[in-house]
């Protein structure tokens, strides 16, 4: 299941208008952090109010990363700091990709003015950008939003199903969890901006592998026992391993 995360949307009216437009690609599913909510957005939605009306309001961003398995950050600027080692997707290779997920992934977009900021994109599994002229390249929020959700609903297909259940945003913070102690404990890299960058590239790896709890817990039992033999040869030969 996938939905709309507006994050402190605001423009009233630009509510109102998304809305409509996940009601025409058959969305139904929003979240809005901290939204700059008006009678206008309900006058704007027409016969969307019901998207609206059932719309889940929460207080930060934190809040609703935490609400999702899965999460896809859109940017208008592609490149920059928060993504040194992978570039974004454009929204038909989103659709691909996301066509037999069954799990809960939230489409994050950001303000009008300013977008979702680099510590915010740094969380998402995923970025996506719609690539537009360079005479002109903002677009407005409603307008980004159409074309992201007219990609994922083309071709849509009843999803597969799996005896598996995909991984939670808990099982995947605890397998990085793991892999940060094992990065620890080798003390590598020694320089700590270094190790940093392992864990965010760690992360994305996890992200777009579509991992199944069961996978993640595999994973989890070798690097945790590994964690724990390389602690205990550290502290027989009383330095570093």
């Amino acid at each position: 299941m996938i939905s709309v995360v507006l994050v402190e949307p605001e423009g009233p009216v630009n509510i109102g208008m998304i809305v409509r437009t996940m009601k025409n690609f058959g969305f139904s599913e929003l979240v809005l952090v901290n939204p700059n909510l008006t009678e206008e957005s309900y006058r704007y939605a027409v016969h969307a109010t019901d998207v609206l009306e059932k719309a889940l309001i929460v207080e930060s961003f934190e809040e609703a990363l935490n609400l999702f398995d899965l999460t896809i950050g859109t940017t208008g600027k592609p490149g920059g700091r928060f993504i040194p080692y992978r570039a974004p997707i454009y929204p038909w290779e989103l659709g691909e990709t996301l066509k037999d997920y069954t799990g809960k992934a939230g489409l994050f977009f950001g303000r009008e003015s300013i977008g979702l900021k680099n510590g915010e994109l740094e969380r998402m599994d995923f970025v996506v950008t719609i690539p537009t002229s360079d005479t002109y390249p903002v677009m407005n929020l409603a307008q980004a939003v159409a074309v992201v959700l007219y990609e994922l609903s083309k071709g849509r297909r009843k999803a597969k199903v799996h005896s598996l259940e995909p991984s939670t945003r808990r099982e995947k913070e605890e397998l990085l969890r793991v892999w940060e102690m094992l990065l620890e404990v080798l003390n590598y890299p020694k320089d700590p901006e270094r190790r940093e960058v392992f864990l965010k590239v760690f992360r994305r790896a996890i992200g777009r592998a579509f991992l199944y709890g069961r996978e993640v817990h595999t994973l989890i039992g070798p690097l945790r026992r590994a964690v724990r033999r390389l602690e205990e040869c550290e502290n027989a030969r009383g330095g570093e391993v």
